[in-house]
């Protein structure tokens, strides 16, 4: 299998990362506006550069990774040569259907990673075309896990899902960045506060993900009576924090359907 990735900047490189731990580089081809990005990107991870119909010649699977901007013109580049293979877009806001209207002889599959991509912990939307064949969605899936977890959902979610997991990392750093300046406010340096908020938020998410327990549920568990736990869950409901992440998102989910 012949893998291609169009656009290696940040979120390019980052599912690159990814891709080589489950595909040989020798079979992996990319391709840059940028020479000198590109020339970085050959180096480093000893993938060949290609120019964009070359490189959809020889892949099975094409990653497009460009900006909104740029999609058209990519598009039109490799439409007469991409009869039949699967485009993989993570253009913000970009439905399938306009990506089909020029490429309609490919099969589509819609994608919204997020930056911990670049650490292999994504939490990514999946969405596929209505005639997309069943036998290939596996092999699509297995590839974006490789930089973390792939959510299949319906394309009419993708923007919840940009409000929710795309712009998430956004809003937990917020999080965390206030955590760590409470802990100064209380006498710690900032860098030992923030590695102790980040020890805490791990072990956390670790230990949601293993109980499979209800986030409330394990609150309770740590919740004493007239204890220090209750009085900081307090002063947060006091705060308006359930109501400010679930505006945050809905904003967040808004605005991705305003650009799209």
């Amino acid at each position: 299998m012949q893998i291609g990735i169009i656009g290696v900047g940040n979120m390019g490189e980052a599912i690159l990362k990814g891709l080589i731990s489950v595909v040989n580089p020798e079979n992996i081809y990319v391709s840059d506006i940028n020479q000198e990005r590109l020339n970085y990107i050959e180096k480093k991870y000893k993938v060949k550069s290609l120019k964009n119909e070359e490189l959809v010649k020889n892949s099975d699977i094409i990653f497009l990774v460009v900006k909104p901007k740029d999609f058209e013109n990519t598009a039109n580049q490799i439409k007469v040569i991409s009869d039949n293979k699967i485009i993989i877009s993570s253009i913000a806001g970009l439905k399938i259907e306009k990506i089909k209207n020029i490429l309609n002889k490919s099969y589509i599959v819609r994608i919204m990673p997020n930056t911990p991509a670049s650490v292999k912990e994504s939490a990514t939307g999946i969405s596929f075309e209505n005639n997309f064949p069943e036998e290939k969605k596996e092999i699509v899936i297995n590839l974006i896990n490789s930089f973390g977890k792939g959510f299949v959902i319906s394309e009419d979610l993708m923007d919840a899902f940009t409000g929710l997991s795309g712009s998430g990392p956004a809003y937990i750093l917020t999080i965390v960045d206030a955590l760590a300046q409470a802990g100064v406010k209380q006498g710690f340096s900032y860098n030992q506060a923030l590695n102790i908020v980040i020890q805490t938020l791990k072990g956390t998410a670790i230990l949601l993900e293993e109980t499979k327990e209800h986030p409330a549920s394990l609150r309770d568990k740590i919740t004493s009576p007239a204890g220090t736990t209750i009085y900081g869950l307090h002063a947060l409901e006091k705060g308006k924090i359930r109501d400010t992440l679930i505006n945050c998102v809905e904003e967040a989910t808004k605005r991705s359907k305003e650009l799209s």
